[in-house]
């Protein structure tokens, strides 16, 4: 059976109005790639590689899905959302990132996405998750799925959100993360492509904002929540 389209009609009955896409990813190949993709599909309205560059045009070009990275050099697509989420709450927001992690997944959610796949998705599958993503579902790749899932089932009488873990950015919970794990600084700073500096000042706000007074404090609260 033929799928229906769920694209918007034109209030003058002629032919439907194509859904306009904005993209959010600091590799600017990938970009172009996924603009020439869903180039049939969608009206692709607008780019971005940076969170500043992402807030602005967004604001300016009001689209109906934000397909959006999760990780950038200034703070990712949580950066994104949690500027864009209230003074738009119109605009869907669905991931499209190369990460599978659990806590990428949940993060994104508890941010505001309606939505999680990988990059491994073909062109097809991107459009049909855009077009369910508009009309309001949320779509996630079938093995991020679970992730979701288990976040309620693993508490089903505790909410999702967690206070301490929502308030750090995209790039203190990726330097947590290998922190926990046994990285030095520099080990730290070569991995995610930043100074050994910058990565003294995460640590410090992560210190800050937690309440912790040293990295073994640090490591064993990421433990207890699976972020290591």
């Amino acid at each position: 059976m033929a799928e229906q389209s769920t694209q918007p009609v034109d209030p003058a009955g002629t032919e439907p109005q194509r859904l306009r896409v904005f993209l959010v990813d600091d590799h600017a190949m990938f970009r172009a790639g996924v603009r020439a993709e869903l180039g049939a599909h969608v009206e692709v309205v607008g780019e971005a590689s940076t969170v500043a560059e992402a807030v602005s045009r967004i604001t300016a070009t009001e689209p109906d899905v934000v397909l959006l990275d999760v990780h950038m050099p200034d703070g990712g697509g949580r950066a994104v959302l949690e500027a864009m989420r209230r003074s738009h709450p119109q605009v869907r927001f669905l991931a499209l990132s190369v990460s599978d992690a659990a806590e990428d997944v949940i993060g994104l959610i508890r941010a505001g996405a309606r939505g999680y796949v990988t990059k491994t998705i073909s062109p097809d599958e991107l459009a049909a998750a855009v077009r369910r993503v508009a009309d309001g579902d949320a779509v996630f790749s079938p093995r991020l799925a679970g992730f979701v899932l288990d976040a309620f089932a693993a508490r089903p009488d505790a909410p999702v959100a967690d206070p301490e873990l929502d308030q750090l950015t995209n790039r203190e919970r990726e330097v947590l993360r290998l922190l926990a794990r046994g990285y030095a600084y520099k080990e730290i700073a070569r991995e995610l492509y930043i100074s050994i500096k910058t990565v003294e000042t995460h640590v410090s706000n992560v210190l800050r904002k937690l309440q912790m007074s040293n990295r073994y404090e640090l490591s064993r609260w990421a433990a207890d929540r699976r972020l290591v």
